[in-house]
This record gives C-alpha cells, structure tokens and sequence, in this order.
C-alpha cells in the first residue's frame, strides 16, 4: 500500500467523516501455507456464543444467541465454511463479569473456537480482553460502546460514541432547542465513559455546569420514584430539558414505567436511550412513552427488502411471529457474514490471518447500505434517531445523509484526541499518537 494512500486512509479515520458510500479496502496477502494447514483440516469448525442467558443483563443478551444460532443454522445450509459444517458453542456468564473471563478462556484454550461471538456490557468486554489478547482469540462485538479501546483482537461491530452519542446530542441540540441535560446512566464503564465525553462535548458547545445533570444506579435498579421526581424538578427550571439514558439491561423497565406514573411526557422532558431498543420495550406498555427516542444504527421497522426477509427469516428460526430484531442483532448479523467472508478469503480459520482478512470486507446491512470494516476494526454505519410508537417499535425521525466512519479515541478528551487506531501496516496499532508518531500500545509482530 502507497505511503500517499496510507495518508488519506488514516486522515479519514481521524476525522469520523460520513461517507456517501463505502468501497472495500486493501488487506495484506495472507500466508499459502496457512491454506495450506487449513485444507487439511475437515472437521467442524466451532463458534463461541458468549452472551448472559440469566441475571439483569439476559433481558438484552438472550435473544443474541438466538440470531447467533439461526445464522450459524442457515451458513450450515449453505455447506457450511470451506466445506466444513459449523458447531455453535454455547456458554453462559450469567452476568457475571469474572465469569466472562473464565467462559471466554474455555471457549478459546478448550473448546478451540475460531471466533467468539459475545458481551454486552462494556464490563464484560473489559474483563475478557485480556483473555483474547493473550491466547490470540477473536471477538466480535456487537454492542454501542464508549471507545476509548481499539484491540487487535476485536472487531467492534457495534457503534462509537460518535456513531450514536454525539449525534443523538447534535439532534436533541438542532431539533428540539434542548439547553438543559440530564445524564442518566448504570454505574460501569459504558455510561461513565460516554458521559465523560458527552460532558465534555457539551461544555465545548457553551452549555454551563448549572445546565448539567449526571446520576448513576447500579445494575438491576427499580426504585425509580425519588431520581424521577428529581429529573421532573431539574426540567422545571424554564430551559428545555433532555434525558441522554445510558441505562443498562432490566433497569429500563421500571425506569420508563415511573416516567410513565410521574406524567413525564415527551414534549416536556424527552429521554434519548442508548440501550433500549424494540427488545427492551417489548416487556412495557409504551403507550405512555409515545415521543421517547432512541438512538441506533439500525430498527426493525425499517422497510428494506434485505430486512424484511432476515427478520422473517428470526421468527421463523424461533417460531415467534411477535419476536422482535434490534440493532445488536444487525451488528451480529453484519459481524457474522464478514467472518464467513473473511475465512473464505483467507483460507483458513486462523487468527491471525483472518484478522488481517477482515479489514476492507463489506456486508449489506439491513438499512440498505453496506457496512463495511475499517483499519480500526470499527464498521461504517448510518445513525438514525427514532421515535417509540404506541406498538413499541419506532418510527425514524432523523438519520446521517450517509455512513458514519467510526472514532474509537474520542477528540474531545484531551488524553486520546491525538490517538488513532489503525491495524494496517504500517502503523499496525490501535493506540498510535500521532503527535509523539509513536505507538502507545503493542503494534502488531512483524
């Protein structure tokens, strides 16, 4: 690859600019005698599921293995990878995030997956990281997250903050006048990370301290009624007021039931979520919570005719016509059929070679574009705003002009605003600064 073309690649990464379209990019010549090894090779190849299927966070993960198994199903009826049939592995974590660490261990070190698919909780991908990094395994991340991460061993096939967060803020900002903000988040990783950025994105936009409002519960909360009544006291104040709710996994439910009690509607205080998708609102009566937003990069109502057939093609595997698709199961989706690409390409389900192989594979998403992966592991995405309705889907009220490329080091925290993630030779780095033009972390082995 030119040093000219190397250039313009890492200026685009850097400047998360949405593009009008998306073509695939140049991945390194993989080893023949990797394909070699691989030839013979003809048993089945096996595929980690890593998602909680009990505990507060199942209400979320549970139906990610479902798309998991119904996508590994439908890749056997095409004969399979390579001519090899694949053997999902399912394990559950139970919500534990220690447990994570132990499970992806097994699944890498005894079960000899050839990639995980799994996490949630920026908690979980956290405590299993260094697990992949050190056996060399690879994860496919489905799930919005902070940034501020750009491993090797991931792809991250969820949003960025500033593939989901910074927009939904712009929005609230352009469309509704908002000047007030309150933060409402699960006390981990995820939410205080986002809200780092969102704070200080905001206060780079003018809005003063006064004008902020930030609260943490822990995983699982349900008394609602005193942090409720104090978000109803802060929007009181005669500024327009918005709630960004970075709020995780079966908290949501009574969090939007006591919305619904205290009378706090949409044209007076809306609430922006990040984590609640037709999957959370299944279990509530939305009618209440008509207005509401979500932010995603992807909703079941969309009316494309790839999504129509994969969504119809779930309630058949599971044999629910009501079983509703969310956003982090596109991502699996999207994450999946690259992998199968990838392998194909590279011959083999080595690691390290289909890492390198992933980077410029495009997929149709179910918007009607194509994702494609970057050099920092991260996928192109559209941005889309949506209103709850009454039936608790949503209709799109806003989206990006084009696909999004994703910035896993936020610009506006003064510790990664010069950092860039970029797994192509020659920077092969996540975390490379581009002031000091050295990399922080470990670069990739020759």
């Amino acid at each position: 690859m030119s040093s000219g073309f190397g250039l313009n690649r890492r200026r685009l990464l850097g400047a998360g600019l949405v593009l009008a379209g998306t073509r695939a990019l140049g991945a390194p010549s993989l080893i023949s005698s990797a394909r070699a090894a691989a030839a013979a090779d003809t048993g089945p190849i096996k595929v980690g599921i890593l998602h909680s299927l009990s505990g507060t966070m199942a209400i979320s993960e549970a139906p990610l293995k479902d798309v998991m198994l119904m996508l590994i199903a439908q890749q056997n009826g095409k004969g399979g990878v390579m001519g090899r049939k694949l053997e999902p592995v399912v394990v559950d974590p139970a919500s534990n995030w220690p447990l994570f660490a132990e499970k992806a261990k097994q699944l890498i070190s005894v079960d000899k997956v050839a990639a995980t698919f799994g996490c949630w909780t920026s908690v979980s991908r956290k405590s299993v990281l260094p697990v992949f990094e050190q056996l060399n395994g690879l994860l496919l991340y489905p799930v919005q997250y902070e940034g501020q991460e750009c491993s090797r061993n991931v792809f991250y096939t969820g949003a960025a903050p500033n593939q989901q967060a910074i927009p939904a803020v712009d929005y609230l900002m352009d469309q509704a006048q908002v000047k007030r903000w309150v933060l409402a988040g699960t006390d981990y990783v995820y939410p205080r990370t986002t809200n780092k950025i969102l704070e200080a994105y905001l206060k780079s936009k003018g809005v003063a301290d006064a004008d902020l409002m930030i609260n943490y519960t822990p995983f699982g909360y349900s008394d609602w009624q005193s942090i409720v009544a104090q978000i109803k006291s802060f929007g009181s104040a005669g500024k327009k007021t918005a709630v960004v709710s970075t709020i995780n996994g079966d908290a949501n439910v009574p969090f939007y039931k006591e919305l619904g009690n205290q009378g706090i509607k949409a044209t007076d205080i809306p609430v922006v979520a990040f984590s609640v998708g037709e999957q959370e609102l299944a279990g509530i009566d939305t009618k209440p919570l008509v207005g509401h937003l979500a932010a995603w990069n992807y909703f079941m109502s969309g009316d494309s005719a790839l999504n129509h057939e994969v969504v119809g093609a779930f309630q058949k595997a599971v044999g629910d016509a009501k079983r509703v698709f969310n956003d982090p199961m596109e991502a699996h989706y999207i994450g999946f059929n690259m992998w199968v690409k990838a392998v194909e390409k590279a011959g083999t389900t080595a690691a390290d070679a289909v890492i390198d192989a992933m980077v410029g594979v495009s997929h149709p998403n179910l918007s009607g574009d194509f994702a494609t992966m970057m050099p920092n592991h991260h996928l192109t995405k559209p941005v889309l705003i949506g209103e709850v309705q009454a039936n608790g889907q949503f209709n799109v009220v806003w989206q990006t002009p084009g696909l999004v490329v994703a910035q896993p080091w936020s610009p506006y925290l003064p510790e990664s605003k010069n950092l860039l993630g970029d797994w192509l030779p020659p920077m092969s780095c996540g975390n490379y600064d581009t002031t000091a033009g050295k990399c922080l972390g470990t670069p990739k082995k020759a």
